[in-house]
């Protein structure tokens, strides 16, 4: 069993390699301005954005969403915004996976909700997600602006976005912690965008 202090180590160790990754990441913000001009171009055209992703990457996918369409910060008074996370209908999931596979399950309704000038965020840590992989190419048939949040090298899925931010490492937790910072990055500049809340 480790020792108290071996913890401690280890505790101390895993948040700096977490702020280790956020600190590469804030070296090159270009991405995620990127990223935001394709978010504030759809909501300003009152298209949409939408959400996929496996696992925790699912969970950040309908927080993400619920942000936009409740409220991010308490401070700013807004609309409510239209966005979507595939991950949210079991009926669905289920009824693709049954009836197309699992690798169908975000892809067969985008392909019916998803409309030109939307924007997909494809959430995947290997950049490998067979399901996410799928939406992406769906998305890229029917003109929707594609995102990835990504990690490692960013795998396949990096040929299929328009615009990707990419966590370098291979550790999913690690990964995870910088997607939903960025997401939350990226909504907060949105956010700042669409109401003036800066002034």
């Amino acid at each position: 069993m480790p020792t108290e202090r071996g913890e401690a180590a280890h505790i101390a160790a895993l948040l700096r390699r977490g702020a280790a990754l956020k600190q590469a990441l804030a070296e090159a913000p270009e991405p995620v301005i990127a990223i935001v001009d394709a978010c504030e171009a759809a909501i300003r055209a009152g298209n949409k954005l939408m959400f996929c992703g496996n696992g925790g990457s699912a969970a950040d996918s309908q927080h993400l969403a619920t942000e936009l369409l409740i409220r991010l910060r308490g401070s700013v008074a807004r609309d409510s915004w239209p966005a979507l996370a595939l991950t949210l209908d079991p009926a669905a999931l289920t009824a693709a996976g049954n009836d197309f596979g699992f690798d169908e399950v975000f892809a067969r309704p985008l392909a019916g909700l998803g409309r030109s000038g939307d924007v997909l965020f494809g959430i995947t840590t290997s950049g490998r997600s067979p399901s996410v992989l799928r939406a992406l190419e769906v998305a890229r048939d029917k003109g929707i602006v594609t995102v990835g949040m990504l990690g490692g090298d960013g795998g396949p899925a990096l040929a299929l976005c328009d615009h990707a931010i990419i966590v370098p490492d291979d550790t999913t937790a690690r990964i995870q912690e910088c997607h939903i910072t960025l997401g939350h990055i990226i909504l907060e500049l949105l956010e700042d965008r669409l109401t003036d809340a800066r002034r």
